[in-house]
C-alpha cells in the first residue's frame, strides 16, 4: 500500500538536494543556510548552519561533506561545522549562485549555477574533478537542476529548468556528449526540479509549483506513474531507506499559499520499486 507522510521536525524554508549515504538522508535548506542529516532509524537530525544559500550537498569519500553554494564549492567537516573553499568560478555574477549537483559514478562532483534574476543562458553545470580543477561541463544554461546516471553509468540525465525537459548524454570520463531530448515536460504545468533514478533506469521528476513527482521512462519519455504530494513547492526527490525502497521527498514554503506541511521531508513507502546507492566524491 502507498504511503505518504511526513517526517522530522525540521520544516525548511526550501528543502532541496536530498541524498542517502551511510544509513541517513541529507538534504539542504537553500534559504534556510541549512545542511541538515536525518536517521530514519533513530529520528536523530543534525544541522550544520553553512552562512549562505547552498544549493545542494553530496558526501566526500575520504570523509566529511561537499557543499555549493552562494560562494562556490567548500568542503564542510561534520565534526567542527568547519568550511574549506575550493572555488568559486562566478565570484563576479552577484545574481548567480549553485543550485542543485550530484557526483558521477566515476566520482566527480557535476553542480551548476542559476540565475537568480532568471537571465537566460547566464549560467552553467560545471565538474570538480578528484585533483579539485574545475571544469565547464554544459553550458549555456538557466536553473541548472537535478543531475543522475544510468545504471552503467554511460548515460548522464540533466535538467535546466526553463527548457521543460530532461536531456540525455553520452557519459565517459567526465565529458557529456550527444545531448539529445529524453523527456519534454511540457504537459505539466509546473517547473521540473530534482530529479533521482531508479535500478530499473527510470527517472523519478520532482515538480516545483506542482505538487507531484513523476516517474518518467526516459527511453519512450513516456510518464509511468506519479505521486500526488501536499506541498505546492515539491522541489527533489531520493531514495533511501532499507533497501533503497522508500522515495524521499523535499518541499518548501510557497510564497502565498498556507500548507500545514510545507518545509517538511516526506517519505513515500509502497512504490514497489528500488534505487541505486549514491555516489560520493572521490577527492
Amino acid at each position: 500500500m502507498l504511503t505518504i507522510e511526513p517526517v522530522s521536525s525540521i520544516r525548511s524554508r526550501w528543502g532541496e538536494g536530498p541524498i542517502w549515504w551511510n544509513g541517513a538522508l541529507y538534504y539542504v535548506d537553500i534559504e534556510g543556510h541549512q545542511v541538515h542529516r536525518y536517521d530514519p532509524a533513530s529520528g536523530e537530525e543534525r544541522s550544520w548552519n553553512v552562512g549562505q544559500r547552498i544549493g545542494t550537498v553530496v558526501p566526500r569519500e575520504a570523509g566529511g561533506l561537499v557543499i555549493a553554494g552562494d560562494h562556490g564549492l567548500f568542503f564542510l567537516d561534520e565534526e567542527s561545522g568547519e568550511l574549506s573553499p575550493i572555488a568559486d568560478p562566478e565570484a563576479d555574477k552577484p545574481d548567480n549562485r549553485f543550485n542543485d549537483g550530484k557526483c558521477s559514478p566515476d566520482g566527480r562532483f557535476f553542480a551548476g549555477t542559476i540565475s537568480l534574476v532568471k537571465k537566460t543562458g547566464d549560467a552553467r553545470l560545471y565538474r570538480l574533478d578528484p585533483d579539485l580543477s574545475l571544469h565547464e561541463a554544459f553550458g549555456p544554461v538557466t536553473n541548472s537542476n537535478g543531475i543522475v546516471w544510468s545504471g552503467d553509468g554511460r548515460t548522464v540525465y540533466y535538467i535546466d529548468t526553463p527548457r521543460r525537459e530532461v536531456l540525455a548524454f553520452d557519459y565517459e570520463d567526465g565529458q557529456l556528449r550527444n545531448p539529445r531530448t529524453a523527456v519534454s515536460t511540457v504537459g505539466i504545468d509546473a517547473s521540473p526540479d530534482g530529479m533521482t533514478i531508479d535500478a530499473d533506469d527510470h527517472l523519478w521528476v520532482a515538480f516545483c509549483h506542482g505538487a507531484c513527482v513523476v516517474c518518467y521512462d526516459p527511453i519512450s519519455g513516456n510518464e509511468l506513474r506519479r505521486v500526488e504530494l501536499p506541498c505546492l513547492e515539491t522541489t527533489a526527490c531520493a531514495f533511501g531507506g532499507p533497501g533503497l525502497c522508500d522515495l524521499y521527498v523535499t518541499t518548501g514554503i510557497h510564497k502565498s499559499v498556507v500548507e500545514e506541511h510545507a518545509g517538511r521531508l516526506f517519505v513515500v513507502r509502497g512504490l514497489g520499486v528500488r534505487g541505486t546507492p549514491s555516489c560520493a566524491f572521490n577527492g
